[in-house]
């Protein structure tokens, strides 16, 4: 883009409709404008960012006329910390415009002939729905224009989101709205205590201070688990602060802690040390309980996930006499979901933690008819596996937002199996692997679900039949 565009302002652009990954667009002498925060029918001037020649990027610096499909964003953060882009768009629109965006990614990179898509399964809560938030301490609090220009001190330890591509930065959160239980007390407090005790928040460039991160979990059934990251091995900070929530959260079932020295918050290679009661908490669907460790994974929406496997079940329609294959099992949750419909159900999973989870989960709830491995997919599913195993009748599939690997596509083409159910976080990436499995497989049923109210994020499942 020419240094005369950059930073030119374009006044007046109607915004037209929304995007993909939250983007509205509007049009400027014939030329698409992807701008974020604003909403379809709002009118605009627009400060140009970047751009190429068929596009280009900017920020609403002015809106002269609002869209009748905005609604006031509840939460105070909105905008700043970046959690949830659609709190000023009506919730029934942002279900539609989910729903479109599926529609789109599949009439543009699927191109294989499709049944219409069916209507998307909403979110009965659209607020306080997440069971997993991850916090940061930071010593380097997110400042505003309006505190910068006033030229006072401020308080810059801060415990809360990452702006938006800035690593270093931190917006201190108040009242966060995405998960509820104990959540925002226990965060609170914690801060407060902290400060009023002298213990440091953590410098992310110079990698120094003892209180990094806060890890909290929930689940339906009141249970509730709390984790904290130390950056520092500072033992009379480390128990001060965990005998305080001990102290004055007595309903915290899985108190823990770990000491990480690395220059990441990651933690799958790092000890959860066990303060106070149980080391897991335990979520329950349908009558079966799913124990969740520190590490494990599991669906952030509890009450979507139910929605979400109820759908997977139901394509796959079992009668019970199918062998059924769980790609990407993660901790098993599907695979053990459907066990009891099915002769036998195996699960595959990169991660060797989650996999015992799996395995764990399937002893818990007395069910025999399941197996589950470790490895990477590609790998894994290979026809010396195949001819250890029964052939599949149906396939579920899950992978991450990647989507599956050419490999594992090519693999599924050569079992044939009669049904493939493919549920995915990224329909763009599970429409490419569709146009894949086109050479064999009709497209039944698109079903998107909405996990995630408030944000452009669409979980999508596919019913795929081999063709005659």
């Amino acid at each position: 883009m020419s240094r005369k565009m950059k930073n030119k302002v374009l006044e007046n652009l109607t915004i037209e409709r929304i995007a993909s990954e939250g983007k509205s667009v509007a049009h400027y002498e014939g030329k698409v404008v992807f701008v974020s925060n604003v909403a379809p029918g709002d009118v605009v001037d627009v400060r140009v960012t970047k751009g190429k020649s068929s596009f280009m990027e900017g920020e609403a610096i002015k809106i002269h006329e609002y869209s009748k499909d905005r609604v006031e964003p509840f939460c105070e953060h909105f905008g700043v910390c970046g959690g949830c882009k659609w709190q000023h768009i009506n919730y029934e629109l942002q279900l539609s415009y989910k729903r479109q965006q599926v529609i789109d990614q599949f009439q543009r990179i699927a191109k294989v002939p499709m049944p219409e898509v069916m209507p998307i399964i909403g979110s009965e809560n659209t607020r306080y729905y997440r069971n997993k938030l991850d916090f940061t301490f930071s010593n380097n609090r997110w400042l505003t224009r309006q505190e910068i220009d006033s030229a006072k001190e401020f308080e810059r330890n801060a415990l809360g989101f990452h702006i938006p591509k800035r690593f270093d930065k931190i917006v201190d959160i108040e009242h966060c709205y995405l998960q509820g239980n104990i959540s925002n007390d226990v965060r609170n407090s914690l801060r407060v205590f902290a400060l009023a005790n002298g213990i440091t928040f953590f410098d992310m460039i110079k990698q120094v201070g003892v209180l990094r991160n806060l890890i909290i979990r929930t689940t339906s059934t009141g249970e509730s688990m709390v984790i904290v990251q130390f950056g520092e091995d500072d033992k009379d900070a480390v128990e001060k602060v965990m005998a305080f929530l001990y102290d004055t959260f007595p309903q915290i079932t899985s108190l823990l802690y770990i000491i990480n020295l690395k220059k990441n918050e990651t933690f799958s290679d790092q000890e959860v040390i066990t303060y106070a009661g149980q080391d897991y908490i335990e979520e329950e669907m349908e009558g079966l309980k799913f124990r969740i460790g520190p590490k494990s994974f599991y669906q952030t929406n509890s009450d979507q996930a139910y929605q979400l496997y109820k759908v997977a079940r139901e394509f796959a329609g079992l009668k019970g006499d199918e062998v059924v294959y769980d790609l990407y099992t993660g901790t098993g949750t599907i695979a053990n979901f459907v066990a009891k419909l099915a002769k036998e159900v195996i699960g595959i999973e990169y991660v060797e933690a989650a996999i015992e989870d799996a395995k764990l989960n399937a002893q818990v709830n007395g069910i025999e008819n399941t197996l589950f491995y470790a490895g990477d997919m590609k790998d894994m599913l290979n026809d010396e596996f195949i001819a250890n195993h029964s052939a599949p009748d149906v396939i579920i599939t899950d992978p991450p937002r990647a989507g599956m690997h050419e490999d594992v596509v090519n693999m599924l083409l050569k079992l044939a199996a009669p049904k493939i159910v493919y549920v995915s976080c990224n329909p763009a990436t599970q429409a490419r692997d569709v146009a894949l499995l086109g050479e064999k497989y009709a497209v039944d049923i698109i079903q998107p679900v909405d996990m995630f109210p408030q944000t452009y994020h669409v979980e999508n499942v596919v019913l795929l039949t081999l063709k005659p």
